[in-house]
């Protein structure tokens, strides 16, 4: 499901931006704005939905290296709008946001299914028993004599 999230959103938003670029309006533009920006930061919380489940060790550098992705994309088209004419910019921008929601296809966590292939590893259920924790007075009342 986290996959076909991350999909979906990254092909709405780059379709906004495809939209945004070719509005006449104030009016059209402003709401085209609006739903791409429910857009992007629905596609932002996908990409940190999916960081966990890179490699749980690591996942502060994981999630540390998509923030910088980010920072990274923003310099790119930043640069893009400052050679380019405006539309120009914004259909380069929709074009690889939706290029990337492509890419979608071929991220495969261990364990889980891909969109394309692959299918969920699901772990048997362990036995598991109640255990219930007894006091220990004498080691209780070392540790309250301490005191």
């Amino acid at each position: 499901g986290r996959l076909w999230a991350q999909t979906i959103c990254l092909a709405a938003e780059g379709a906004l931006v495809l939209v945004f670029a070719n509005t006449g309006t104030l009016g059209a533009a402003i709401a085209v704005m609006v739903f791409f920006s429910l857009f992007v930061q629905a596609a932002e919380g996908t990409s940190y939905g999916i960081v966990p489940y890179i490699d749980p060790p690591s996942t502060g550098s994981i999630a540390g290296i998509v923030g910088a992705g980010g920072n990274t994309g923003a310099v790119c088209f930043g640069l893009g709008f400052r050679q380019l004419e405006y539309k120009a910019a914004f259909m380069i921008m929709g074009s690889c946001i939706m290029a990337s929601s492509a890419l979608s296809l071929v991220i495969f966590i261990k364990g889980h299914a891909g969109l394309i292939c692959g299918k969920d590893e699901v772990e048997p259920p362990k036995e598991q028993t109640l255990a219930v924790p007894t006091p220990d007075t004498e080691k209780a009342d070392e540790v309250n004599a301490e005191e």
